[in-house]
């Protein structure tokens, strides 16, 4: 297959490429914008590959988005860009409504006018697919339900209402105009290349660093995650096997409180990294909590029978084994993340412009 893939120099993206690259005999093109969440280095190990090719491309810009589908000729579209972080949506929605709804509606236009062009055959196995997320379906609360499909929306914060409403116009242009769409909505992700802003991240980076490990309210939210080279090949599953016109929830089967969460990173970090930062007996100590995150919602949790039912797919990792390799993966590869934090990796955008 022929793919192009949207946001791939982003944390879900790039382990999606990572995995199309390694693990299969697909052609990739790698859309990305370059924000501050993309990273080339997290695609570099595929870079090299004759079947990977790189466009520094806004999904905002509709001649451009024209132009790489007349010149790449995909099977398929995988649409990950996004931004992301709920904090910076609170902070400034608008970046939000323009790259989540905007440039979403930009991608759709430009993949009905190139659908349209493809014979009968490859009209039909064609498929545009979009990655969207559990926070869409808003707070289960203190109950014991699970998201399914058909769970109604109820976003709480300015992320997750510009993630509703991509969906929304997704699910519109298979109605409307028969593009043959789908829709999955995923629990957090965790694992290796995930920018530092996020919670596991930002919790190890803190306390190799002896800073400060910040938990909202009273840690007690409750988040169901996902590793995500788990969600890479349930997404490249769902391109290959899914259901035109059909919506996919796929998650870890791991509620974990995010209390629990820091206190198990501490305890891996006990063990693989016993010399700690100068007046620091136990990195747990550095657990500190500050004021609740406007609207936090309180609990999430999927239920991801619909992919195990009709593609076979589950995830391989428990939440202790893909936390310990996470833990292991930012031991192993200071590198990257000390680009990050220092800002290098900034300057291989800027090379990539030139």
């Amino acid at each position: 297959m022929r793919i192009l893939v949207t946001g791939g120099a982003g944390f879900i993206g790039s382990a999606v490429i990572r995995h199309l690259i390694q693990d299969t005999d697909s052609t990739v093109l790698n859309i990305d914008k370059l924000t501050y969440a993309g990273n080339l280095e997290s695609v570099a190990s595929v870079a090299e590959n004759p079947r990977y090719q790189f466009a520094q491309t806004d999904i905002c810009d509709a001649a451009a988005i024209h132009k790489l589908l007349k010149d790449f000729h995909p099977d398929a579209i995988m649409h990950l860009a996004a931004e992301s972080h709920v904090d910076r949506s609170i902070d400034g929605p608008a970046e939000f409504i323009h790259t989540n709804i905007l440039g979403t509606y930009t991608l759709l236009e430009a993949a009905r006018h190139y659908w349209l062009t493809l014979e009968p055959d490859r009209q039909a196995s064609f498929r545009f697919h979009h990655i969207s997320t559990d926070e869409v379906y808003g707070d289960l609360g203190d109950t014991p339900k699970l998201f399914l499909e058909t769970t109604p929306y109820a976003p709480s914060s300015p992320y997750s209402a510009s993630k509703a409403s991509a969906d929304h116009l997704v699910r519109a242009w298979h109605r409307t105009y028969g593009l043959p769409t789908l829709v999955s909505n995923c629990s957090n992700n965790y694992g290796p290349y995930h920018f530092p802003e996020k919670l596991i991240p930002r919790m190890i980076l803190n306390a190799l660093h002896g800073r400060a490990l910040p938990i909202y309210g009273n840690g007690e939210q409750v988040r169901d995650w996902l590793y995500v080279e788990d969600h890479a090949r349930a997404l490249v599953e769902l391109i290959k096997r899914g259901q035109a016109g059909e919506t996919y929830n796929i998650g870890g089967h791991n509620e974990q409180r995010n209390i629990d969460v820091v206190h198990s990173i501490c305890a891996i970090l006990e063990e693989l990294a016993p010399i700690k930062p100068a007046g620091i007996s136990y990195y747990s100590d550095l657990i500190t909590f500050v004021i609740d995150r406007p609207g936090h919602d309180y609990r999430y949790a999927i239920d991801a029978g619909k992919m195990t039912h009709e593609l076979g797919w589950q995830p391989v990792e428990t939440f202790e084994s893909g936390l310990r390799k996470t833990v292991q993966w930012y031991l192993n590869n200071t590198q990257w993340w000390e680009h990050v934090l220092n800002g290098a990796y900034r300057l291989k955008h800027m090379r990539n412009k030139t």
